[in-house]
């Protein structure tokens, strides 16, 4: 019963409010890591109906990224402006990101804007995310991120990113 509350399933773990996953991928069978926490309280000035997000860091094509997905559309890449704030730390906004077709997520992939959202995270218990649209309105959510360190270590073991990388791309 006491394991009940840190494994999940094989290959899964829990860190704080992270679900953490290390299954092997059945194309390559090396580890395919990734950190996810879920939360209910998605909202949209649209539309009053609260719904799910979700808060995904992962490696994807070997890059680090964090990717925020919603149940509804936030807005298209051309015109929506990503803000956070982590606890009580200064906030951050027109965060360098992108919108993926289908207007339901959100990455954050530049590698000094995504250094920097690792940094406010590491020792954070909360985030607090808006994204501004013109033709989607304004969307907010707040995250539960305690525990972050481990769901941070293993998400990026595979693509790590290091301040000295940050600072050659800017």
């Amino acid at each position: 019963m006491v394991l009940a509350g840190c494994v999940t399933d094989a290959g899964t773990t829990r860190s704080g409010n992270w679900l953490i996953d290390q299954k092997p991928d059945r194309i390559t069978g090396t580890p395919v890591a990734g950190a996810i926490t879920r939360v209910w309280g998605a909202t949209n000035s649209n539309d009053g109906v609260i719904r799910n997000a979700l808060l995904q860091l992962t490696c994807f094509e070997n890059r680090p990224i964090a990717k925020i997905a919603f149940e509804f559309k936030i807005g298209s890449d051309r015109n929506t402006s990503l803000g956070y704030r982590f606890d009580d730390k200064p906030g951050r906004d027109a965060v360098e990101s992108r919108v993926l077709l289908g207007y339901r997520v959100i990455v954050i992939e530049d590698t000094a804007a995504l250094q920097q959202f690792i940094d406010d995270l590491r020792g954070s218990t909360r985030l607090y995310v808006r994204i501004r649209s013109l033709n989607a309105g304004v969307s907010s959510v707040e995250f539960k991120v305690a525990g972050a360190e481990p769901a941070l270590e293993a998400a990026y073991a595979a693509c790590p990113l290091t301040t000295t990388q940050a600072r050659r791309t800017t």
